[in-house]
């Protein structure tokens, strides 16, 4: 991985449920994310995804990725996003992302969340590295050096790469 790597689009379909289940698993129980009758009488088409489900999308889009170039799990260490366009349902959101900075045992990539509207989200997300990963003096990281990919003690468990760290910046998440 170096500056520069753009990372494959994700394609996130739009749904109800998605909208629904997100805002449910976050405590969100704001009427705008599960009743579109309300969400309509303060001034929204419809309900519309809260932040902590785009939060969650962006961490797992990064995760996902650097899994994949790396062959163990990364942790999340900020994620710093900027929310614009409404996610409704019936639109997908398209995630892109590009490295642009790799320092030691971190990664910073900038990300942006786009649907028929507009920018969804954008922002940057700084990922630790796995542990055995490598980052040359040319600014790359790749494979465990010492390990087989996932084989390290250090390393989270199959997915656990989607959670925020103890202590991680989570910017835009209530406090």
């Amino acid at each position: 991985m170096r500056p520069g790597d753009e990372l494959p689009p994700l394609r996130v379909p739009i749904t109800c449920t998605l909208i629904v289940a997100g805002a449910i698993a976050t405590r969100d129980y704001q009427d705008v994310h599960h009743d579109a009758e309300a969400a309509r009488a303060k001034g929204s088409p419809d309900i519309f995804m809260n932040i902590l489900t785009t939060n969650g999308l962006v961490g797992r889009y990064v995760t996902e990725y650097v899994t994949g170039r790396t062959g163990a799990a990364a942790t999340l260490r900020a994620v710093r996003i900027r929310l614009g366009a409404p996610n409704y349902p019936g639109d997908e959101m398209v995630l892109t992302g590009k490295v642009t900075e790799v320092t030691g045992a971190t990664a910073e990539i900038e990300v942006t969340g786009r649907n028929a509207i507009g920018n969804h989200v954008t922002g940057r997300v700084t990922v630790a590295l796995p542990v055995g990963s490598t980052a040359g003096a040319d600014g790359t990281a790749g494979l465990p050096a010492t390990s087989t990919p996932g084989a390290s003690e250090d390393a989270p468990a199959s997915g656990a790469g989607v959670e925020p760290a103890a202590g991680a910046a989570v910017e835009g998440a209530p406090r």
